[in-house]
């Protein structure tokens, strides 16, 4: 799908990863949220795509940044961290960007299914292009990697 909506991807985080670095270091790693946006950055302009990170502890927000995506058909990227688990309202906006003919790759730093039980169940994962978990900060750039191969 070559348009000039391809050109752009859309990182989008969820609740907590602003305090990457400082929230449970050993499981999300001790790098912070600039140096992730950094390497997406860095990542996507290697693949040709002009990236741009956010992050909201705000499902709402999250919810009207799938809208914007979905309106501009722009691939997404999402780690939609603790919504992961219980968004419904996010689960069927990301439904919107798949109906819009672009893909959305759901990422996660840790393996959720490795840990608690009630981290096992994605609500966002029926809806997603693909899923990349447990690979750190190196999931983004795989998901990135996947985006580019999809478009």
């Amino acid at each position: 799908m070559e348009n000039q909506h391809t050109k752009k991807v859309l990182v989008v985080n969820g609740p907590n990863l602003g305090r990457l670095g400082v929230r449970q270091p050993d499981v999300y790693g001790s790098e912070n949220f600039e140096t992730l946006r950094e390497k997406c950055e860095k990542w996507g302009a290697e693949l040709g795509f002009e990236v741009e990170v956010r992050q909201s502890d705000d499902e709402a927000q999250m919810v009207h940044w799938m809208h914007e995506a979905a309106d501009t058909h722009t691939p997404v990227v999402m780690n939609p961290a603790a919504f992961t688990h219980y968004s419904y309202a996010l689960a069927d906006a990301a439904h919107m960007v798949l109906d819009a003919g672009v893909p959305l790759m759901e990422v996660h730093i840790s393996n959720p299914a490795a840990r608690d039980a009630f981290r096992k169940i994605s609500v966002i994962s029926p809806v997603a292009t693909g899923t990349i978990t447990g690979m750190g900060l190196y999931g983004y750039k795989l998901a990135l990697e996947a985006v580019a191969h999809l478009v």
